[in-house]
């Protein structure tokens, strides 16, 4: 027997349509048991922006639009820092004698459901921001059924 065919995700499956996907995501993040894989920098918030709006917010002080990049491929939005020059020790106001905000390159992901739809990001004073929506079909909103 192997780790994942004791796995409560594998218990579950026979009870579900269609939720192989998220079983397999999610085994994929606990992978030994935990999810230690990502390091806590640079810290980040998810918050609730509206009824079916969310936004992820990522602490990039030290950083400008051009030094991230954020990609969103097969359900896995990163955010991640383009190549960060250590030989400039020099900004526009002259040498730098300590760095205390670090600008040491990161990536961080965030697995995004099927149903959510990334906007757009912006950064403003060190903080990026990421829009997404949740897309409802049709087929799935609420409707009043009428009697007959």
């Amino acid at each position: 027997m192997t780790g994942k065919d004791l796995s409560i995700f594998n218990s579950l499956r026979p009870f579900s349509i269609g939720f192989d996907n998220m079983f397999d995501q999610f085994e994929s993040l606990l992978g030994d048991g935990g999810l230690s894989t990502q390091s806590n920098y640079p810290p980040y918030n998810i918050r609730k922006a509206g009824k079916d709006k969310y936004a992820i917010e990522v602490a990039v002080a030290g950083f400008n639009k051009d030094d991230v990049e954020v990609e969103y491929e097969d359900n896995l939005l990163t955010v991640k820092t383009k190549k960060v020059d250590k030989a400039v020790e020099k900004d526009m106001d002259g040498e730098i004698i300590h760095r205390g905000i670090s600008q040491r390159s990161f990536s961080r992901s965030f697995t995004i459901a099927d149903d959510i739809k990334v906007e757009g990001a912006e950064i403003k004073d060190g903080l990026l921001t990421i829009n997404c929506e949740k897309i409802v079909p049709e087929q799935k909103k609420r409707k009043l059924i009428p009697i007959k």
